[in-house]
């Protein structure tokens, strides 16, 4: 019967990893373990005895089963052997052993700088975050650097050795819970992948990554980019220069993650709720001042947009005075009793406006309803009146507050645009042209506004008669109809020559 033994990730794994020949087929990505050839317990962290002679190759035994005598496969017990120990002691930081460091670095040579997840796996006793921060102040911040700093010494007992390691294993295996630690910046609550998070901003909390990212074309210019042993040197400087652009690309785009992540702008309800509390004149200057944020601290923009805030009050305040006192009012009781009546005006147009806008309405229903016949009756103002309901109802303002040009209007003006539904710069042009064609000819008549302006002659009509009742034109009277009235006194004038002839 042949017996095919499984093999074990023991010694031989350490060797299948350093032996150049290789051939094992064993697992780069997972750390060298070590196990008893007896009784398969794992003295990877523990004392363990190795076999020395040349017929048991990577042969280990825990210390039990080597007080015991145990004999397995080919060994004997009066084989020469070693004495293998944990290497517990630090060589650059205190809280880190030899045998983690050399960890670090197999890690780091097999996963790649920057996969601190893959190696802290490997690692086994050390988190992300750890493994990077010690990488970084040990080997990339060392003053004799590529080489960390070799003259350390540490004041630390074998006995304190062993038990922060036994320690750091107890923390790795779950039996001691880890000290927290955060690995996202500002992060009060655990991210999860939830709507706040993937459905509204796209972003994945898992992958620290967003479903579009800045400049997400970046990796099309680097993916197929290989270096050829063939290369000119002209080549091989091209290709580096490509990688620069791609790696100042990243740059690029860590900064606005990083921006992200420090605002705490995934909080999607906290932003909503911050916008909702926040006044109208407020929104606006944080939207037209939001690209100055990434120039600033947090603490400074909101500081400094604060400051843009009471700046738009005080101008608004002076704005305000300055009105009262065109208006001749030299005290607030007055001002306040101005601007009650101001609103009030205001309503009383609006109303007006309203009201104008149901009987043009109106008028243009039962005009339509209305028989064709030239000689027709007209309708007594009553049926007019009983015919407005049935009309077509007339059109809802249309909303101008944030259109182009509403700065440039009246608030007269502004409800006028509003009830014709007429956006602010087509009504610039309209007012423009009829107000040079009054100034060209002197006067201007209802006829001649319709045919200049190439709208709804019921707006034209609206808009000549606003113009009339602000006084920015004057009503056209007809001569002919002006005549009769004039030659009233000459006509009677012959009278008293006739009488005194006759006398």
């Amino acid at each position: 019967m042949t017996i095919t033994h499984r093999q074990k990730p023991s010694g031989s794994t350490l060797s299948a990893v350093t032996n150049t020949d290789g051939g094992s087929g064993v697992d780069d990505k997972e750390p060298p373990k070590y196990h008893c050839d007896a009784c398969s317990n794992d003295v990877t962290n523990t004392v363990r005895i190795r076999c020395a002679d040349k017929d048991c190759p990577d042969f280990d035994l825990c210390v039990t089963c080597f007080c015991g005598g145990a004999e397995p496969v080919k060994h004997k017990t009066w084989h020469d052997y070693r004495i293998v120990k944990p290497h517990n002691f630090p060589i650059f930081s205190e809280d880190w052993d030899a045998d983690e460091e050399l960890l670090l670095i197999e890690a780091a040579e097999k996963m790649g700088i920057g996969n601190w997840q893959a190696i802290a796996d490997y690692v086994g006793t050390k988190s992300r975050s750890e493994c990077e921060q010690h990488y970084l102040d040990v080997y990339v911040s060392s003053p004799n650097w590529p080489l960390p700093r070799m003259n350390l010494q540490f004041e630390t007992s074998e006995e304190q050795c062993r038990e922060r390691k036994r320690h750091r294993l107890q923390q790795s295996r779950g039996l001691v819970p880890r000290k927290p630690v955060s690995s996202h910046p500002n992060n009060a609550k655990p991210i999860t992948s939830g709507p706040a998070f993937h459905e509204i901003q796209g972003y994945m909390p898992r992958r620290f990554e967003f479903e579009t990212e800045y400049e997400n074309d970046a990796e099309q210019f680097v993916k197929d980019m290989v270096f050829n042993d063939d290369d000119t040197q002209e080549e091989i400087d091209l290709k580096v220069m490509v990688l620069d652009i791609y790696n100042s690309r990243l740059d690029r785009r860590m900064e606005r993650k990083n921006l992200i992540f420090e605002r705490r702008w995934l909080d999607f309800k906290r932003m909503q709720s911050m916008d909702r509390k926040r006044l109208k004149e407020e929104r606006e200057i944080y939207n037209k001042t939001r690209v100055f944020c990434k120039l600033q601290t947090e603490n400074d923009y909101e500081t400094f947009v604060k400051g843009l805030v009471k700046e738009q009050q005080l101008r608004d305040r002076i704005s305000t005075l300055q009105e009262w006192r065109q208006a001749g009012l030299t005290t607030i009781k007055q001002g306040e009793q101005y601007e009650r009546e101001k609103q009030n005006r205001l309503a009383q147009l609006k109303t007006f406006v309203s009201l104008s806008s149901e009987r043009l309405g109106a008028s243009g229903s039962a005009q339509r309803n209305s028989p064709t016949q030239s000689n027709a009756i007209p309708l007594p103002t009553p049926t007019i009146t009983s015919a407005a309901p049935a009309g077509r109802k007339p059109a809802n303002p249309l909303n101008i507050r944030d259109a182009d040009g509403v700065h440039l209007l009246t608030e007269e003006e502004q409800i006028l645009c509003s009830t014709l539904r007429i956006m602010p710069r087509p009504y610039l042009v309209i007012k423009d042209t009829i107000l040079k064609e009054y100034a060209r000819q002197g006067y201007l008549k209802r006829r001649q506004a319709r045919s200049l302006i190439k709208i709804d002659v019921n707006k034209t009509s609206r808009i000549y008669d606003f113009f009339v009742e602000s006084g920015w034109i004057k009503s056209f009277k007809d001569p002919a109809t002006a005549t009769p009235q004039s030659q009233t006194p000459a006509a009677s004038t012959p009278t008293p020559l006739l009488t005194s002839e006759a006398k």
